[in-house]
Formats: structure tokens, C-alpha cells, sequence
């Protein structure tokens, strides 16, 4: 096993990235990059790895999906008590990371998460299949249950409860709002000489570098 891992190598040659090509605005970037990979139809484009620290500053990591980018960052939604959301509550700062195999690319964000707007968080629920919409209720998230039947159950109650009406948002549910201070553009290069592109905010401005591979 150990000799097979040491083994697999993928040679990246696809595609190159030069910083005289890139947009002066990361975000904008990002979308030019997001685009072409629901174009190229990427398996779930918009799943991005969400890292976050706890008080004992333990690291966790886990994938999340967007649900919208716009001019101040990138939005997500989770159950606020989650264990996600306990680490944001003490630590704000976190990273992101979209890996898009086919395109032999990625991005990577580093930044601040502040919940959004109720009403925005609102508007998204009111979007989402019922099915999600009762499941935000059910669920305890990274809380121990004992066996599945608990969920089962509690989604029985919890669809007769709303059998008669729309399935409100439950408080402990929303979004966040990401806003990146730092975002780095990836693509593999052959003999990994690959190229990075980082924008880093200073001062309100973006500054843009190369950085080694």
C-alpha cells in the first residue's frame, strides 16, 4: 500500500494562468474560473472545503456548498449550533477551497464569516425543497443520537407539525458571509511548476502576485 501511494502521480498540463491575463478584482476572477467550470460540467462546481478552528484550536474541515458569490464574498448556509458554527462564533476567521479536477485547477480563500441578514436567510429557505426544509428542523448536527430511528421520528413530527403550512425557517439555521482578505488561484503546470496567482487586500486594494509553486 505504502509503495502504490507513493506511485500515483497525475502530470497537469491542461491549461496555464498568467497574471497579465487575470482580473484585477479576485471576485470577478473567481466567477470567470466558477463559469467555466459549470461549462466544462465539473461534478458539483460550487462544493468547497470550509476549514475552521474550535476554542482548543483544533482544526476541522469539511465540504459545503455555495450559494452565491457577490461583490463583498461567498455565501454559505448550515445550522448555526453545528460544530462549524460553534468554531465560527469563537473564531471567525476561516479558509475555503475549490478543488476542480478537470480543469486541474483551484482557488484558495482565506477570511472572515459573519452571519447575513435574516431576511436574506429567509429568501433562501423559502427556496429550498420542502424536504430540506424540514430536515433543517430534525436535525441536531454534530450532536451524538443514539440510533437513525431519532431522526426518522423527528421527522414525522415535524411533518405533521407543518402538514397545513409553509415550513418556516427554524433561528438556529442560516447563512454566512465570507468576506476573503486573501484568494489564490491555482493551475497545474507539467513537472509541478505551477502556477499561482494570489490577490491579497491591502488597504481596501487588491494587490496581485505570483507566487512559486
Amino acid at each position: 500500500m505504502k509503495s502504490t501511494i507513493a506511485q500515483l502521480r497525475t502530470e497537469y498540463s491542461k491549461k496555464e494562468l498568467r497574471q497579465q491575463d487575470v482580473a484585477p478584482n479576485p471576485i470577478d476572477q473567481f466567477k470567470l474560473w466558477f463559469e467555466e467550470a459549470i461549462k466544462s460540467e465539473v461534478p458539483e462546481p460550487n462544493a468547497m472545503s470550509l476549514a475552521t478552528v474550535d476554542s482548543n484550536g483544533q482544526p476541522s474541515l469539511r465540504v459545503v456548498l455555495l450559494k452565491e458569490v457577490n461583490e463583498n464574498g461567498f455565501v454559505f448556509f448550515t445550522n448555526y449550533q453545528s460544530k462549524k458554527g460553534e468554531s465560527i462564533k469563537y473564531n471567525p476567521l476561516i479558509g475555503l477551497n475549490f478543488y476542480w479536477h478537470d480543469l486541474e485547477r483551484q482557488v484558495r480563500i482565506e477570511g472572515s464569516a459573519s452571519k447575513i441578514n435574516q431576511t436574506l436567510s429567509d429568501e433562501y429557505f423559502e427556496s429550498r425543497p420542502r424536504g430540506s426544509q424540514v430536515g433543517a428542523w430534525i436535525s441536531p448536527q454534530s450532536r451524538p443520537i443514539e440510533k437513525r430511528s431519532f431522526l426518522e421520528k423527528e421527522q414525522n413530527a415535524f411533518e405533521k407539525k407543518f402538514s397545513d403550512q409553509p415550513v418556516p425557517r427554524p433561528e438556529h439555521w442560516g447563512g454566512y458571509l465570507v468576506r476573503p482578505h486573501t484568494i489564490e488561484f491555482w493551475q497545474g503546470r507539467a513537472s509541478r511548476l505551477h502556477d499561482r496567482i494570489c490577490y491579497q487586500k491591502e488597504d481596501e486594494r487588491w494587490e496581485v502576485k505570483r507566487l512559486a509553486p
